[in-house]
């Protein structure tokens, strides 16, 4: 077998490959093939076919090779363990796929750190090495699968193709009805990732037990001190998000059984409206009672956890009315004269000024060019998170506070000149909005206009109800690509709406990339590519722009790759 046809079977490799050669678009298409089988067999209850696939992933090329572009390509690439070690070349990356092995295989301790939380205390957070890292990711690939067909419908958190918004959106379905629940237990689990039971996992987490109680066993660093792990999954690795929702499955089904026929003792035909809605360790249960919820729903739930090592923070567990609303995600649910509102909560809010304050006046010298370049992203961010709910009132809101920072910043850069000259300088008049924060990029429109870079705006984020996905729906199983293809490609229509070249090189590729011929979306992101694309047969070509998948723009970059075709029928050749 050639070392290309070993790519592109994703076949276990044994000797160096090229970085740049590498078939992603195979090795995709090998790994979905594998998660696919492993999901009929889990449907099926063939644990043991379960098992053997899963052994085929873990050992594959493919499967390798995906990991490592994974932990080399995430934010956290640049961030070594106790070692020290970065994969940051080509050449290393190769290599790492040849050390991924489980026979010998032994993890390194994790780099404990903390970080800050909301409430004032730290989270402990355990930074494993680059190669445990990959380890784990390639093991993710292979439990992921079984994860998604077994997991609880009404879990949204740390799940593929699943967010914030399809949790909110949950919420309000089972909330706003007339004669829906009027009372919610908000609940949330003390030291979930720390306190898990390690024999609970090792019974029933369907992976290799060896590898992972190797994980669970490896201990941290602190201070240059070796501490045991004797509970909990660290947090900080890649596959711990996926082990504590396989810890907290099963409660959506208990509580259904519980009361889904039950009745009042005085035989009034009224349902109990018990709803459940997770999204990692927080979740919500609805009841149509405060007594339901608390000698009824509060002792199912209690001793679930405690099956698992686990129990609920007694101060932030809490039951409230629904017309007095709850804090869930950042964002508050309440009902307002019998009608149920979702807007940006308080905290979140005030978070999110504390911090753009924090880098306006810890920026008193940048110029106000680089200013915009650091507030335009969080500000984008911070309103497309919101931007589902009744948030327009707040967007307002939060645009005249971020507005008032800057009138002080630009004041104070200039004590001895008056209001006007200061307002002249950084504030400038757009189409009909006044007092808008900009600065000429030195550019003008053909009738002599300057063109501004101007601070973005909040209130100018269209407010879109979300669609949320279907319970049912499971990302690995084939039978679902149609239906989270066309999800993918209305949020990328929306996302690229206002942005005509954009849109317009977007649609012109059929929304594939032209390099794999794989969907771009918001997911995946993109690079755009300015080159000449000569006609086969014709001397003189022409410029056109194509947009790409990034680790596809690597590969041009790295092979000097050229297209000789137009974009919608694009190949690519090594020059």
């Amino acid at each position: 077998m050639t070392t290309q046809q070993m790519i592109c079977a994703g076949a276990p490799s044994h000797q160096v490959i090229a970085w740049s050669n590498i078939n992603w678009a195979k090795c995709h298409q090998e790994v979905r093939r594998l998660q696919a089988r492993i999901v009929k067999a889990t449907q099926e209850r063939k644990h043991n076919k379960v098992k053997t696939l899963q052994w085929i992933l873990t050992h594959s090329f493919s499967g390798k090779a995906l990991a490592i572009k994974r932990v080399t390509e995430n934010q956290g690439k640049q961030t070594s363990g106790v070692d020290g070690v970065i994969w940051s070349t080509p050449e290393s990356k190769s290599q790492a796929i040849l050390s991924l092995k489980r026979r010998g295989y032994q993890p390194k301790p994790l780099r404990r750190v903390y970080i800050p939380k909301a409430n004032g205390k730290k989270r402990p957070l355990g930074i494993p090495t680059m190669h445990d890292r990959a380890m784990q990711a390639l093991y993710l690939l292979a439990l992921e699968p079984v994860a998604e067909t077994t997991g609880d419908h009404r879990s949204f958190g740390f799940r593929t193709k699943r967010s914030t918004a399809d949790a909110i959106e949950q919420c309000f379905i089972v909330l706003s009805r007339k004669h829906g629940a009027q009372w919610v237990l908000e609940g949330d689990i003390k030291g979930c990732f720390d306190n898990i039971s390690h024999n609970w996992l090792l019974n029933h987490i369907q992976t290799d037990r060896m590898i992972l109680k190797k994980w669970l066993k490896a201990g941290y660093m602190e201070d240059k001190q070796l501490f045991p792990t004797e509970a909990g999954t660290p947090q900080g690795g890649i596959i711990s998000p996926t082990l504590a929702n396989l810890v907290l499955d099963g409660l959506e089904a208990k509580l259904e059984a519980a009361f889904k026929q039950k009745r009042y003792a005085n035989r009034i035909q009224t349902r109990l409206k018990v709803n459940y809605v997770r999204y990692a360790d927080d979740f919500i249960v609805t009841g149509c009672s405060k007594e339901l919820l608390e000698q009824e729903v509060k002792p199912i739930i209690e001793d679930f956890m405690r099956e698992r090592g686990l129990m609920l923070s007694p101060e932030k567990t809490k039951i409230t009315h629904i017309d007095e609303g709850f804090d869930f995600l950042g964002q508050n649910l309440r009902k307002y004269n019998g009608k149920l509102l979702t807007k940006p909560s308080k905290g979140n809010v005030a978070t999110f000024l504390e911090k753009v304050r924090k880098v306006i006046k810890g920026n008193k010298t940048l110029d106000q060019e680089h200013l915009i370049y650091k507030l335009n992203p969080m500000i984008q961010g911070w309103s497309n998170y919101h931007r589902h709910i009744v948030a327009k009132e707040t967007f307002a809101r939060v645009d005249h506070e971020i507005w008032c920072a800057l009138w002080q910043w630009a004041l104070r850069r200039h004590p001895q000149k008056g209001k006007g000259w200061v307002r002249n300088r950084y504030f400038h008049t757009v189409d009909t909005r006044n007092w808008v924060f900009a600065e000429a990029t030195g550019e003008r429109f053909p009738d002599g206009n300057p063109i501004l870079k101007s601070l973005r705006k909040m209130v100018d984020t269209p407010i879109r109800r979300h669609h949320p996905i279907r319970l049912e729906a499971n990302p690995f199983d084939p039978t679902w690509n149609g239906y989270f293809e066309e999800r993918m490609n209305l949020k990328m229509q929306h996302s690229l709406r206002g942005r005509k070249r954009l849109n317009y090189i977007w649609s012109k590729q059929d929304g594939c990339c032209p390099i794999c011929r794989k969907l771009i979306n918001n997911e995946s992101g993109w690079k755009l590519h300015r080159k000449s694309l000569p006609f086969q047969g014709q001397q003189h070509g022409f410029t056109d722009t194509i947009m790409v998948h990034p680790h596809c723009s690597n590969q041009i970059n790295a092979l000097d790759l050229k297209v000789v075709k137009p974009v919608r029928e694009s190949g690519l050749r090594k020059a």
